[in-house]
């Protein structure tokens, strides 16, 4: 069949989903994804059972699908006053602008469909939450009503930093409850403390300097206009070197056997995705190598998780599953 005897249709709803997928910023989603799957994994030390990673890959998309277009609904006005001043021209280098940034704000997208999607998606996330663990409905409620917040503060406070990196957090944390009803509190705040670095330092603090120019016409309080981009340079270097820290107590609090490789492994990770793009931040503080931190920082918790799991399957000799 040639291209001129498929329907316009089909074309068109492709189209339109295409959107809905960039409402959701779903090329960022996948890679968060591995976040919570990563925290499971290191917890048990082994693979959850089958029916535990299927339902729990349908949860979490389901989640992170509803949160991040909850984020750009909440913030529709102020990104329509962003792309106005030219903040989001197209770059394909930018892993949230793969397919269009803020459709919504752009106009091809409307209110009500948008909200459909984030209740639809909701639903989803809540039912498979409730299945896994009752916590994990809690968790994804406050994250939502925390996500809501940070658009919130936007010209609030710099502090909604803060919240970003409790918000990032919160799918790992439900995973952990999702795999162990008891887990282990010294382990959830190493957890916590680990991801909550990542967040600020390669993602947060790098996202809201691409905008700064933008966002100081608009009196923004992020933390790139409340402080220059030098002290944000420094936010940024510290920040990653405590997930490089916290990453490593984390592992000597739950190790991967062998602990030393599984510890010299996953430094050389982060050095690769997150030491050296921040360091590049520090030394220039350039906005293409702003961008460059963040997206490779967003690869982080994907790539650990490929590591680790590899680890476990040599370990295990191919067994993966828990019964």
């Amino acid at each position: 069949m040639t291209q001129h005897n498929i329907p316009r249709e089909t074309f068109l709803g492709l189209s339109r989903l295409s959107l809905f997928f960039a409402l959701s910023r779903t090329p960022h989603a996948l890679l968060d994804m591995a976040t919570p799957c990563l925290a499971a994994l290191i917890w048990l030390g082994t693979f959850p059972s089958l029916r535990t990673v299927l339902l729990g890959l349908l949860t979490v998309f389901g989640g992170y699908s509803a949160v991040y277009a909850l984020n750009d609904v909440i913030d529709y006005r102020p990104d329509r006053e962003r792309i106005r001043l030219g903040a989001f021209p197209g770059n394909d280098k930018y892993l949230d602008g793969l397919i269009v940034r803020h459709p919504l704000a752009q106009g091809t997208l409307k209110l009500g469909e948008s909200m459909a999607w984030i209740v639809g998606w909701a639903l989803i996330a809540l039912g498979g939450a409730y299945l896994l663990n009752p916590i994990c409905v809690l968790i994804f409620v406050g994250g939502c009503f925390l996500e809501a917040m940070y658009c919130l503060m936007w010209r609030t406070s710099w502090l909604r930093s803060i919240v970003s990196g409790v918000v990032k957090t919160s799918g790992a944390l439900a995973a952990v409850f999702a795999v162990d009803p008891q887990p282990s509190p010294a382990f959830l705040v190493l957890l916590f403390l680990w991801l909550f670095f990542w967040e600020i330092g390669g993602q947060n603090i790098p996202a809201d300097w691409t905008d700064m120019e933008v966002n100081r016409i608009l009196k923004a309080r992020t933390i790139p206009v409340q402080f220059g981009p030098d002290v944000s340079a420094r936010f940024v270097l510290v920040c990653t070197v405590m997930t490089l820290v916290m990453n490593a107590f984390l592992l000597l609090r739950k190790p991967f056997l062998p602990v030393w490789f599984s510890l010299g492994a996953s430094f050389l990770v982060g050095v690769f995705l997150l030491l050296v793009p921040a360091l590049n931040v520090y030394r220039t503080r350039e906005r293409p190598q702003v961008m460059r931190l963040f997206n490779r920082a967003s690869y982080y918790p994907m790539a650990l998780l490929i590591l680790f799991a590899l680890i476990r399957l040599v370990g295990t000799g191919g067994n993966m599953w828990t019964k």
